[in-house]
């Protein structure tokens, strides 16, 4: 029979009171982000994030740069391990790092975190994570969105995706026009498989493999469920004190479709990456999933990162000086290619030669 009781918002699922809740557990996380262009221009919870556009007056000619990501089928690993305080890290660097690429400065960033059902504290811890994520990249975050989806998303399931907006001065623009002949390709280390190709590691070590979660694998040095959750490593102020210290002439954040694709899109016509496996050894869990997956060498190197997450091309003679800022920020970097002549039969990027074992 029908019901005969009245319906209502909390019947069909949502939880406002919830929703409310959550929103008192993240201003704390979300207070350490702010910049002096954003303290004390409304705060947490108004319709809309607001950033003093008055500090842009030091610019001559400002560009704004923009960009918008998520983390993919990652979530499912938080998900099923029930650790949420990461997976917002991840999100900062799939945006922040993708806004750094063109030299920009990151400035703000809001998020969206779509759930099945409102469970304040997950949400909290969530939101943690982009906090601590945006201090990593050094921007604030000014606002984002809780959404409730009972019906369409399980009750722990979640998806989660942000926006970011940087600055960069006209004149101090990176990109492929800057990059000439005899220009060294500077590979930066991932801290693993970042936020890319996750359906591929999961149905390869879960559906092929058998392997859980749970599971120590020697290799790796702890389960598998810890490496597949850590977190994406934020290069954005890595990236910024290389453009003070050299003269940086571009960028390529190494995300979706690999190392060869990713820095083809800053090669300009007429000239060539060359990128030397032998320089680096991936990590471990690149080689167990290639193996449990027999996996072909160009299929991993389409999908995964195979150890590098951020590339710069600078000029040959800051090399020594890229080396040794990225070393005194904590970044393991080394010379990983060179830039040269298009030959007739030679596409924007290639990687030649064995990886190191």
């Amino acid at each position: 029979m029908p019901e005969t009781t009245g319906a209502s918002y909390a019947s069909a699922g949502v939880d406002i009171e919830a929703g409310d809740r959550a929103v008192e557990l993240m201003k704390e996380w979300v207070k350490k982000t702010q910049r002096a262009e954003v303290a004390g221009l409304g705060g947490l919870g108004g319709f809309a994030g607001l950033f003093d556009a008055s500090a842009l007056k030091r610019y001559e000619r400002p560009l704004l740069a923009s960009a918008t990501d998520g983390v993919g089928t990652k979530v499912d690993i938080a998900r099923q391990m029930g650790v949420y305080d990461t997976i917002g890290h991840d999100l900062v660097a799939m945006v922040m790092d993708d806004i750094v690429v063109c030299g920009a400065e990151p400035l703000f960033m809001t998020d969206y975190i779509c759930v099945g059902k409102v469970h304040p504290e997950r949400v909290a811890a969530i939101v943690k994570g982009i906090a601590e994520g945006c201090v990593l990249a050094g921007c604030a975050l000014v606002g984002g969105e809780t959404a409730e989806h009972p019906g369409l998303l399980g009750p722990d399931d979640f998806d989660v995706a942000g926006a970011g907006t940087g600055v960069v001065e006209h004149d101090r623009l990176l990109g492929a026009d800057r990059i000439r002949t005899g220009d060294a390709v500077i590979a930066m280390a991932s801290s693993g498989l970042h936020s890319n190709g996750y359906s591929l590691v999961r149905h390869v070590v879960f559906d092929r493999a058998g392997m859980t979660l749970d599971q120590r694998v020697d290799e790796l040095g702890r389960t598998l469920g810890e490496e597949l959750l850590e977190p994406t490593k934020i290069y954005s102020l890595d990236c910024l004190a290389l453009t003070r210290t050299t003269d940086v002439h571009a960028f390529s954040h190494i995300t979706g479709g690999g190392l060869a694709a990713n820095l083809a899109r800053v090669i300009p016509d007429g000239l060539h990456a060359t990128v030397d496996r032998s320089t680096w050894a991936p990590g471990a869990i690149f080689d167990l999933v290639g193996k449990a997956g027999q996996v072909e060498r160009l299929e991993l190197e389409k999908t995964l990162n195979m150890g590098v997450g951020m590339m710069a091309v600078v000029p040959a003679e800051f090399v020594d000086a890229a080396l040794t800022t990225l070393a005194d920020r904590g970044v393991e970097s080394w010379v990983a290619g060179e830039i040269t002549e298009r030959g007739a039969h030679t596409t924007g990027a290639e990687l030649v030669g064995d990886y190191a074992t």
